[in-house]
């Protein structure tokens, strides 16, 4: 049964985001909505909401469909009121009066720690701020339930609890889902809509087959559009040559001949279309200048404690070497983030227990891109740095996205993915032979991840890295150090700690 039919949806924001997208989502229909930051994802999930008005096109509602949208962002309205207290107000005065208990039934299905529900948002982390949103959503029954970007910032916890929550979701109640988690994508979904300026395409398959599909799908174009030309190419050919020939002869035939040939070919090449050309975010790349050192970091059994001395665990005796890529495992709060400042510390000259060598060039990035600010501008932040020069550092920002209008702009006015390019083309130009990154793909997009992931292997690239994203350190990952009660330990694979976490 369709719950909604969009038909003909156009929406332009300065640039036409995308035109003439037509999808039927029907009962059991958990569709990921997948695209580039920026590209028109919320604005389409906002459409469907009623929040917005489309450009052009139709919306076809089931009747009395009750549409739940879990929004990216938290209302400012919100953070006044406990966890507790904004769901209980996401339903009518008069139910709210007589059925409170929906809101610990809700609260209850979703994991909620019942010390978390009586405290204000504002004191939560962001991760139980979207649990409170999510939960307020749900709690008002919907027909469809509108998810936008619903596992940013939960640990690999929160996602499994959040990936079984979506499982036991009645089937007739459809899903559609914005992330760019590509493991959370497989997990939840069993349809992708690839958002696309012209030409969305929809497969009836999870992330990763859908993307394959895409991918033999745009080669195809890519060919037949080429055959057309050449097709269009050869009539065009003929023609000039029966051009000749009827000149000469003087047969109006061959005239006539010549210019049905030239229309023909007129008309292949207007009806050709080209294969998608994805318009870049901003190019990712990153260098490695080497180094003869056997060993780049040496950890002697080094304590890693809270900042206020309580002792988290000690690393044993390890070592990083030339073309580690090593990644932390271990639940939220074990001090795998603790470790990687006390590398970068080390790096800085106070080492103590974890020793560098003195060919080691770090780079350095946290999850909060703190090493950017936000008072600066791109391209302060490029020159007041490194002696490149004001031409280059405008060409090469501009190659990682920062367009010439945004450059001297303050930095808290980019995107979250312009900040994390930007933040990776500083790494860069430091030259480095060692990443310390403490979840880079925070702010990527799925074309930001695959193209950080490339650049590690192909550059051969050290590294100590933490991440959350499971595509993400699967593929970079061919170290793996694990957080315990008894210390580190190394580990061969991830997939028990994955497997704990998540809870399957």
């Amino acid at each position: 049964m369709t719950v909604m039919n969009i038909n003909a949806l156009s929406a332009i924001r300065g640039d036409v985001l995308f035109d003439e997208l037509s999808l039927t989502i029907s009962k059991g229909d958990r569709i990921g909505l997948v695209a580039a930051n920026g590209r028109g994802k919320t604005t389409l999930l906002e459409f469907m909401a009623g929040q917005s008005e489309q450009t052009n096109g139709s919306i076809v509602r089931a009747r009395g469909l009750r549409v739940g949208y879990v929004t990216q962002y938290v209302p400012e309205r919100a953070y006044t009121k406990t966890l507790y207290e904004w769901v209980l107000g996401a339903l009518p005065a008069e139910q709210a009066e007589y059925e409170s208990w929906r809101v610990d039934v809700v609260l209850g299905d979703l994991s909620v720690p019942y010390e978390l529900q009586h405290r204000l948002l504002n004191e939560l982390s962001g991760g139980w701020q979207r649990t409170a949103l999510l939960a307020a959503a749900w709690i008002q029954e919907p027909g469809i339930l509108l998810l936008d970007e619903p596992t940013n910032h939960l640990d690999l916890h929160r996602i499994g609890l959040l990936q079984n929550w979506l499982a036991a979701l009645p089937r007739e109640v459809p899903v559609v889902v914005t992330s760019h988690d590509r493991a959370f994508l497989d997990a939840t979904t069993n349809k992708t809509l690839f958002l696309r300026a012209k030409r969305s395409r929809v497969f009836s398959l999870p992330f990763s087959e859908a993307r394959a599909a895409l991918d033999e799908a745009d080669a195809a174009d890519e060919r037949r559009f080429a055959n057309d030309l050449n097709k269009a190419q050869q009539l065009r050919k003929q023609a000039a040559k029966l051009k000749n020939i009827g000149i000469n002869s003087g047969s109006d035939l061959l005239v006539t001949k010549t210019k049905q040939l030239n229309d023909r070919a007129a008309q292949i090449e207007a009806t050709a279309k080209p294969a998608h050309y994805e318009r870049s975010a901003g190019d990712i790349r990153l260098v490695n200048s080497g180094t003869h050192a056997k060993a780049l970091v040496t950890l002697d059994d080094a304590r890693v404690e809270t900042p206020d001395g309580r002792l988290l665990y000690k690393t044993g005796r390890k070592w990083v070497l030339p073309g580690d890529r090593i990644v932390l495992l271990g639940a939220n709060g074990t001090g795998k983030t603790r470790l990687i400042k006390m590398v970068q510390g080390a790096l800085s000259g106070n080492g103590g227990a974890v020793k560098c060598a003195p060919s080691v060039v770090s780079a350095y990035s946290d999850q909060h891109l703190s090493q950017l600010s936000n008072s600066d501008t791109p391209m302060l932040a490029v020159t007041g740095q490194f002696d490149i020069g004001d031409q280059r550092a405008r060409s090469v920002l501009a190659g990682a996205g920062v367009n010439i209008q945004m450059q001297d702009t303050k930095i808290g006015a980019l995107s979250g993915g312009q900040k994390a390019r930007l933040a990776m083309l500083i790494l860069r130009l430091r030259n480095p032979n060692f990443y310390l990154l403490d979840e880079p793909t925070n702010h990527l997009d799925i074309e930001g991840q695959e193209a950080l992931e490339d650049e590690l292997i192909t550059q051969g690239a050290s590294c100590l890295l933490v991440s959350h994203d499971r595509s993400f350190l699967r593929n970079v990952g061919n170290r793996f150090w694990l957080v315990t009660d008894k210390g580190l330990e190394e580990t061969d694979s991830p997939e028990p700690f994955l497997a704990r976490e998540l809870g399957s």
